[in-house]
């Protein structure tokens, strides 16, 4: 099928509302409308308030974006929603709206895996972008090291076990009053921070590639309640600095050691946490290190959107190995 197919897109699988239009490789339109200032009181995502959001959101949204894209619904090619994983309850009022809408349409409709998303994400910077490449796919609920064989066959090589890497960062950050959202409310508060000022563990998974932050976590509550009290005092702005450093040094021994055993050509990556300055430049290191490419989406393109969903899409479109019913939790188990 062609490349160049107009695909409409909706993203609600945690606390934002995007909806975008994708025409081939090229992003015509890419709305997305955060929760932050709905959730920021409670530290964290309230899932009630999530989904009445969506709700609230979802149709202007889908105005706004045919209208910036001068696209008339009945032009439109493909509907596409993420199905999982996430909220429930957002997730039902993305995927129910857009299917609906198809219907209304006669058009078809994709559900797309959210991960599948963050995996693709990075063709539409770079479209020329193809397996083998191993891709980090980090964010609030998913820690994941994935080997792309070819679109529709993935391995995967490691996972979070507890915690993942943006959910490390939100509930230290909910702890000592950084803000929210969590990474990057420590990115600001550490940027002017020394990194190594607070010896913090990189935790390891015995005989395994899969990661563990909850030990991360508990000894920086730690290592503040022993500091609590005593004369030795450590600025926030190090303290901030030295637990990113953990958590991005973490990711990439284990990607590190990935790499080195399949020795592919590129490495790529996805998710709200590659949005993080500190992780994007080590990344980008490793790779002129290894003299091989890296690909990695803008930082709007890191966090949740629907251009993604979109990509995805026209994947299954252009390659005779993707069915419409796979997803990426169980193609790489």
């Amino acid at each position: 099928m062609s490349k160049e197919k107009i695909i409409l897109g909706f993203e609600t699988s945690c606390d934002e509302t995007s909806v975008s239009l994708v025409k081939g490789s090229e992003v015509l339109v890419n709305l997305i409308s955060s929760q932050v200032e709905e959730h920021k009181e409670f530290g964290g995502v309230v899932p009630e308030i999530a989904s009445r959001a969506h709700v609230e959101k979802i149709r202007n949204l889908l105005h706004e974006c045919l209208l910036q894209g001068k696209i008339q619904p009945e032009s439109v090619d493909i509907i596409a929603a993420t199905d999982g994983p996430g909220l429930a309850g957002s997730l039902i009022v993305g995927y129910n709206f857009a299917k609906s809408f198809a219907w209304s349409l006669n058009k078809p409709f994709y559900p797309i895996d959210h991960m599948v998303g963050h995996l693709v994400a990075p063709t539409l910077i770079n479209k020329d972008l193809q397996p083998p490449f191993l891709s980090l796919l980090v964010s609030g609920g998913h820690t994941q090291i994935v080997l792309v064989e070819k679109w529709g066959r993935y391995k995967l090589f490691g996972q979070t076990i507890d915690d993942a890497a943006g959910e490390a960062f939100d509930k230290l950050s909910r702890y000592c009053g950084f803000g929210f959202p969590g990474g990057p409310a420590i990115q600001m508060i550490g940027e002017n921070g020394n990194p190594d000022s607070v010896d913090l563990p990189r935790p390891t998974v015995k005989s395994s590639h899969d990661f563990s932050f909850s030990g991360l976590k508990t000894a920086a509550i730690y290592f503040l309640k022993e500091l609590d009290g005593s004369t030795n005092k450590i600025s926030k702005e190090d303290f901030a600095a030295s637990y990113q450093e953990a958590i991005v040094d973490t990711l990439m021994r284990n990607f590190t050691k990935v790499l080195k055993e399949t020795g592919v050509p590129i490495i790529s990556g996805g998710g709200g946490v590659m949005a993080n300055t500190r992780l994007r430049e080590k990344m980008e290191a490793l790779a002129e290190k290894s003299q091989i490419e890296c690909h990695l989406p803008s930082v709007q393109l890191s966090t949740d959107n629907a251009a993604m969903i979109c990509a995805a899409a026209n994947k299954e479109l252009i390659s005779t190995d993707i069915s419409r019913d796979i997803r990426l939790s169980s193609i790489i188990k």
